[in-house]
């Protein structure tokens, strides 16, 4: 049956185990996170020698795993088998795998805890062994996220951490690295382990371990945007043109479409209260305000202006009707004419 990871993860930490998971789907991170806390978790380390089996799809067939599967454990309570890129199997998009794979699900080893690892793709549900891993195993079907569910996200995973941030730093980290869950985890980490105590994660401390320039960067950039402050947006495409294997111009006109996107929405909306654009917007009360001032600088014309400008920007800036523009001259024009 599906289930969240959250649940899945919980159920594990209390021993509550199944004789099958069927973990899929296109966001990897999840997979890998309930994969990972079986493999490191169910057995102990006397244990794992005999009774924990890896696998990886492309070097396997369906009767390979089930064989395995099938296996007694050794010296032990169960066993554990994990296949890994599990959607690269030989034969399970076959008759023959599939009636094995059915078969087994229908009728388990009790000793045998087996994990499939199926990355970025999902069985259909209307077929015959998706709806039965649906109903006899314990599922877990993951989606990437949308880019307006990544601060929350970022609050919830420092949060589970002991740490707060921020809004400042919690758009910083969003924005600057998307919906990527597993490079997101991976910077936070990576910002966590300089710490012994409970700080709360502001801007500086993101500028310092993660990377980000403190003065040029994407977000200075969008705050000079919203008041046309040419000489400073110009500074930061400069720095942006010399620098530019740190500053790759697709995540940058991806941060200024959601920027005027947003703006778009203020025009709008009715209730143009701060505490109701907050929730249309989808961001924190702290921005707000950065918001209304932009729409001071651009009327709705300008807005929806804009929005095309950047759409003709990214798709020049993935070769369609582009010829010889570099990146760095292609965001100056589009700086140029986001201000004008």
């Amino acid at each position: 049956m599906g289930q969240t990871a959250d649940k899945v993860l919980s159920e594990l930490k209390s021993k509550k185990y199944a004789p099958v998971y069927f973990l899929q789907g296109e966001e990897t991170y999840y997979i890998d996170l309930i994969s990972d806390y079986i493999e490191d978790n169910v057995l102990n380390e006397t244990e794992k020698g005999f009774n924990e089996t890896i696998m990886y799809g492309k070097d396997v067939s369906m009767s390979d795993v089930l064989t395995n599967a099938r296996r007694f454990p050794m010296m032990a309570e169960r066993q554990v088998v994990i296949v890994k890129e599990a959607q690269q199997i030989n034969d399970l998009n076959k008759e023959n795998g599939q009636k094995l794979l059915i078969d087994y699900i229908q009728n388990p080893s009790a000793t045998t805890i087996l994990v499939f690892c199926h990355k970025n793709k999902t069985l259909d549900k209307r077929k015959s062994l998706g709806k039965l891993i649906d109903k006899h195993a314990i599922t877990v079907t993951t989606k990437k996220l949308y880019d307006n569910q990544v601060p929350a996200w970022v609050e919830q995973y420092l949060g589970s951490k002991g740490f707060k941030a921020t809004p400042k730093a919690v758009q910083m980290l969003s924005e600057s690295i998307g919906n990527d869950l597993e490079r997101l985890s991976n910077e936070i980490d990576k910002i966590l382990i300089n710490f012994k105590d409970k700080v709360q994660i502001d801007e500086h401390v993101v500028q310092k371990y993660v990377g980000i320039s403190k003065d040029y960067n994407v977000f200075e950039l969008q705050k000079a945007l919203m008041v046309k402050d040419v000489v400073k947006a110009n500074k930061i495409v400069n720095y942006f043109e010399a620098n530019a294997k740190k500053n790759p111009i697709i995540p940058v006109i991806a941060i200024l479409y959601s920027f005027y996107s947003k703006l778009l929405m203020i025009y709008g909306t009715k209730d143009k209260s701060e505490r109701n654009l907050a929730s249309v917007l989808r961001v924190s009360p702290y921005f707000v305000k950065d918001y209304i001032t932009a729409t001071r600088y651009y009327d709705l014309a300008q807005v929806i202006g804009n929005i095309h400008y950047i759409k003709v920007a990214d798709l020049k800036s993935k070769g369609v009707d582009n010829v010889s523009t570099d990146d760095g001259q292609l965001l100056r024009e589009l700086v140029f004419k986001l201000i004008h």
